[in-house]
């Protein structure tokens, strides 16, 4: 299998085809239309869709009662038949077919030298500024299950599902524009069918605002159905007489806008986009609405036909993905929605710590402050409790509690943070307790010996949580965890401390690409003061660590989680979809390098370091990752604190998202591992 093939990850590349019409010209219009399907064919397309009624045009008006425009648009759905036989792209094309006396507006759907099938138009629009029921009847109206065209029968009817077998996720359907804007599309049924892509052949005229209303109405169908959605529509060269047309075509993907047409475009367009059927088949198992809404509409289901071909996907070859992945997906992308988006964050885990101390009746709460990411979100949000509560920010009990690694920076960070938010701060040495628990256990460092093993940094761990939970107990107070989502899932925590156990975690479902954003976005508020916002920054610039061995002197770390457990960027980009979608490890690796190999281009969320990874990288670090994460770490999380779910992505609790034996072994993620290759693809199979 070639690696660098993205049709051998499961996607599929789609395409919109918008020719220039010539009004009641058939003919120059096939020849525009397999221009346009050539073009998709030499960009390795499997499906291309172009507008409603196309090959004649959709305002021929009464045009469509001459028999010799009927005719001759027969004659150019033929020339695209013959056209087609040495291209592997499926196109559909749009256009009026007589039957039994009646006149139908249909979607053909032809592949290599063959009609797979024609489907008519359900609805017809007949208000306002459309007339279509003067020239068309409605496909539900035909009787005939088959029809004779170019000397071969052609199945026929609005219920056609045409499905791959070389590729058993890609099956689609296809509805026609107003199809679409009825209370129950077709394209339901289509979907609770087995179609994961819908595929709708448009003319829709434009008037004022009609494209953002066309956009929500694909997006929200792509996303209602789990499926793909294409629609293209009439552009340049239809009638003028009494309407406009914009040409907007687009491709959504599980309500995700992927490509979209330039509207009023003066020549031919053709659009792609890589579709990720994979994705949509995860969501359909995980959705379990969706299986039960099969089983509600049974009788509209089976009445659909399948109609099998052949794909011929360009598996062969290097073929990468056009399609842009975010390197932080846990990150918002969307710089306008972003503040809005840090704000909602902020929210939830406010209200989830808020709603927890009202509960337990409880006014106080006791953190311990590293000066580190994790512990300095904690605080930010205690304190937005606290304000919530309409409580004195005093009711904060923070905690420094350094020991042998703990660093000059970092406990100046902690003191510093703690007296700019108003919390009431405190510092205990746990050295000495420290030490005497090392003498307890007779433990080589209580004489003065250099062995920082497992043992000496755990006795520092659980001395802070012993602490923390003894000095709860004094005050009448809840401890809060620290601990975030992206240590959770690589085990980077200690089994019954503080990273680990709390009475209350409020990042557990925080990854810690996010946390640094967060802390990013704060830092940027004017309402903090210039000198608080510069030590946000400052914690920000601080390497990430347990600080649990002594050593340098530079007032940084010694440790460096990093090198241990991988970096976060790239852990958390793995995290996101083998949670979220339940990826192979190969095709997780493949999306890693699409949007990790290349770091000069696209947008770096705030506080993040520029880096890039090779595909060899990425195999190192996603290999400690499946270990880490299928067999090892599962016992920690079964019984982490309760918090609060903050994103999509998913979260690790054992009572909400994600629930898992904590003995299992790793030994098919592993085995998997071993097929990632790990050399890049030659320069010359990148231009």
């Amino acid at each position: 299998m070639e690696f660098f093939n993205f049709y051998n990850h499961g996607f599929v590349r789609l395409a919109v085809g918008i020719p220039v019409v010539r009004i009641a010209d058939p003919a120059a219009n096939a020849e525009r239309t397999i221009e346009l399907l050539k073009e998709a064919a030499a960009r390795r397309v499997a499906l291309a869709a172009f507008p409603e009624l196309g090959l004649c045009g959709y305002s021929c008006e009464d045009l469509f009662a001459q028999s010799a425009l009927l005719r001759a648009a027969r004659e150019a759905l033929l020339r695209v038949r013959e056209a087609s036989a040495g291209l592997p792209v499926v196109a559909v094309v749009g256009l009026p077919l007589e039957l039994d006396g009646a006149l139908y507006n249909c979607a053909a759907v032809v592949h290599r030298g063959r009609i797979l099938g024609v489907v008519p138009k359900t609805y017809l629009p007949n208000y306002r500024e459309f007339y279509e029921l003067r020239q068309f009847a409605s496909g539900e109206c035909a009787h005939e299950r088959e029809i004779l065209l170019g000397g071969e029968t052609v199945p026929f009817g609005s219920r056609l599902l045409f499905a791959a077998s070389d590729e058993p996720l890609f099956a689609f359907a296809v509805e026609i524009c107003e199809d679409l804007w009825v209370p129950i599309p077709p394209s339901c049924y289509a979907a609770l069918a087995g179609a994961t892509v819908l595929v709708n052949l448009s003319a829709s005229n434009i008037t004022v605002g009609k494209e953002e209303y066309r956009r929500e109405l694909v997006g929200n169908q792509s996303a209602r159905c789990l499926a793909a959605y294409v629609y293209t529509a009439a552009g340049w060269g239809e009638s003028t007489t009494d309407l406009a047309w914009d040409g907007h075509g687009m491709i959504y993907e599980n309500g995700t806008r992927l490509v979209e047409t330039e509207r009023f475009l003066d020549r031919d367009q053709l659009v792609t986009a890589e579709v990720d059927l994979e994705r949509l088949a995860a969501d359909r198992r995980r959705q379990g609405s969706f299986t039960q809404c099969r089983l509600q509409h049974l009788a509209q289901i089976e009445v659909f036909r399948s109609i099998s071909f052949r794909a011929e996907l360009a598996r062969d070859g290097v073929l990468l993905l056009a399609r842009r992945y975010d390197r932080f997906p846990y990150v918002p992308s969307d710089l306008r929605k972003n503040e809005e988006r840090c704000r909602e964050i902020y929210r939830i885990q406010v209200q989830g710590l808020a709603t927890r101390l009202q509960a337990a009746g409880l006014q106080k709460a006791v953190l311990g402050i590293s000066g580190g990411l994790d512990s300095t979100q904690a605080l930010l949000v205690a304190c937005r409790a606290m304000d919530q509560l309409r409580l004195p920010r005093s009711n904060v009990l923070a905690y420094t509690m350094p020991a042998f690694g703990t660093s000059e920076r970092t406990l100046a960070q902690a003191h510093r943070l703690m007296k700019a938010l108003g919390c009431t701060a405190h510092q205990i040495d746990i050295r000495p307790s420290c030490r005497q628990m090392l003498r307890d256990i007779g433990h080589p460092a209580a004489q003065g010996a250099a062995v920082y093993d497992t043992t000496f940094e755990n006795v520092q761990a659980g001395e802070r949580t012993s602490h923390l939970f003894r000095l709860a107990n004094a005050n009448g107070a809840l401890v809060v965890g620290t601990s975030d989502l992206s240590e959770l899932a690589l085990g980077w925590c200690t089994y019954g401390v503080g990273d680990q156990m709390a009475h209350y975690h409020v990042n557990a479902s925080v990854p810690k690409t996010l946390i640094r954003h967060l802390i990013a976005s704060e830092a940027e508020r004017e309402a903090l003061g210039e000198e608080t916002s510069a030590l946000l920054r400052e914690i920000l610039a601080t390497e990430i660590s347990p600080e649990l061995i002594p050593g340098r002197t530079d007032g940084q770390p010694a440790q460096r989680t990093e090198d241990v457990v991988g970096p976060f960027s790239l852990q958390d980009f793995h995290l996101y979809y083998i949670l979220r979608f339940g990826y192979e490890p190969a095709k997780v690796a493949f999306l890693a390098w699409t949007a990790w190999h290349d770091c000069t281009q696209g947008e770096w969320p705030r506080g993040e370091p520029r880096a890039q990874y090779s595909i060899a990288e990425i195999k190192k670090w996603l290999r400690l990752f499946l270990r880490r994460f299928f067999a090892e770490s599962q016992f920690k999380r079964s019984c982490i604190a309760n918090a609060p779910k903050v994103g999509t992505g998913g979260s690790l609790s054992p009572r909400g998202d994600y629930r898992a034996p904590s003995d299992s072994p790793a030994t098919v993620w592993l085995a998997a591992c071993d097929a990632i290759p790990e050399r890049e693809p030659s320069s010359s199979c990148l231009d």
